[in-house]
């Protein structure tokens, strides 16, 4: 990937506000997620990993500029950034300290 190629992903901080899982399935949550800019619906494999009701009131790295996605009949119009660790275990891309959502990540 070029610069210019990275330099065009939307990078935003956004704030999860609602968070379910996906009925009939084991790994989707939905999730509601505050960009700062508008409110966005975003299907994220992480319900193994985390309890939804935990999620709400977290903030976020973000990816906006995917094409959306329908996922088990749910449009999906972002994606999270996470870490794996060395078990496994998901870790979610978090700032370092509150800022407002839509804040840009350079």
């Amino acid at each position: 990937m070029s610069f210019d190629e990275f330099s065009r992903m939307d990078l935003r901080v956004g704030t999860i506000t609602a968070a379910e899982k996906v009925a009939k399935t084991k790994k989707l949550l939905k999730l509601t997620v505050d960009t700062g800019l508008e409110q966005r619906t975003i299907v994220s494999g992480i319900a193994e990993s985390f309890i939804p009701e935990a999620l709400v009131g977290q903030q976020v790295l973000v990816l906006l500029n995917l094409a959306p996605r329908e996922i088990k009949g749910i449009q999906s119009q972002g994606m999270l950034l996470l870490a794996e660790n060395a078990d496994g275990s998901l870790a979610l891309m978090q700032p370092g300290q509150q800022v407002r959502p839509g804040s840009g990540v350079m």
